[in-house]
């Protein structure tokens, strides 16, 4: 254990034991679960509810505190020193403007309230001062800001966490939990933090398979067609990426026309030929968008996945 982490903890502790749960500090009502702005205090508090917190992160350039920032939920009581796993979320939207982080807000309330820290990050998109590099800075940075966040909230376990992602946010996360396989010169390169579990929701795990699927999304966001800025594909493109000692559950809807399953298959079938641990798992009659909804009836069961994915050991989930 680490003694000075230990003596922050505890200070915070017993600064926190008189504060209302759920409040600001500036006293002001947060609503049913806590909510505190980058502001707040340093360290973590005790509440009997989830909190969450937000938090701006430094970027490379032209910082937009609109969507530089990342939402961390904390599960209700105590928590002692690295005992809380970190789930680190990132949503998807075609790498676009019109969908934000709040797609993932029921899935981090219900994570944190089965005991874990998640981490529900935005970042630039096309449309608002996204794309290429930018979009990949972005999360990159989001993903190195979880050092400075442990050092704030040291009951998080970040040496083994889970990465999950929907969609566009999908491929971010498996090169998130890759990108210390690139060289430091490269965009993402060179990373302070890394997920070492990834789950993959929808996921085109295989980008140049996409474009010649007719993905014109990708092209958009990446500046051009794998022949044009090979460069940048060869760079972020997951199945191009491929790291056996980061375990990945790919999980599809069988009824996906957006981003086809077969992608996952071609993944995780590419990683297990590298000795690698991947699983795929095919959810009947979920599409695209439904695989991420609170209303689906698959909800729970990607709840439970998330919940395995950041729990169990690596044997364990390529079974």
């Amino acid at each position: 254990m680490r003694q000075h982490r230990i003596l922050a903890l505890l200070g915070s502790l017993a600064a926190a034991a008189g504060l209302i749960a759920g409040c600001s500090d500036d006293g002001g009502d947060a609503g049913p679960v806590g909510a505190q702005s980058s502001a707040a205090s340093a360290g973590p508090s005790v509440s009997d509810e989830v909190t969450v917190t937000r938090i701006d992160y430094p970027t490379l350039d032209g910082t937009d505190p609109e969507q530089n920032w990342g939402d961390l939920y904390l599960p209700a009581g105590p928590q002692a020193v690295d005992s809380t796993r970190l789930v680190v979320l990132i949503h998807g939207g075609a790498w676009q403007s019109q969908l934000g982080a709040d797609l993932f807000d029921p899935f981090a309330r219900d994570l944190a309230a089965r005991g874990m820290a998640v981490y529900n990050i935005e970042y630039r998109r096309l449309g608002s001062g996204g794309g290429w590099p930018t979009t990949f800075e972005d999360v990159s940075q989001a993903l190195d800001n979880v050092i400075a966040i442990d050092k704030r909230f040291p009951q998080l376990e970040t040496t083994d966490a889970l990465v999950v992602g929907h969609s566009a946010g999908a491929q971010l996360a498996v090169w998130g939990g890759t990108r210390h396989k690139l060289d430091p010169t490269e965009v993402g390169g060179n990373p302070k933090f890394r997920p070492t579990r990834v789950v993959s929701l929808a996921g085109p795990l295989d980008m140049v398979q996409a474009v010649r699927n007719g993905d014109d999304r990708i092209v958009a966001a990446l500046g051009g067609t794998p022949g044009q800025v090979p460069e940048r594909y060869a760079s972020v493109d997951p199945i191009q990426n491929l790291d056996p000692g980061t375990p990945v559950i790919a999980v599809h809807g069988t009824r996906d026309t957006v981003v086809l399953p077969s992608l996952s298959q071609r993944y995780v079938t590419a990683l297990k030929n590298e000795n690698g641990s991947g699983r795929v798992v095919l959810i009947d009659g979920e599409d695209h968008g439904s695989i991420v909804s609170s209303n689906s009836v698959a909800y729970r069961q990607i709840l439970d996945i998330i919940t395995e994915g950041s729990t169990k050991t690596v044997d364990q989930l390529s079974e």
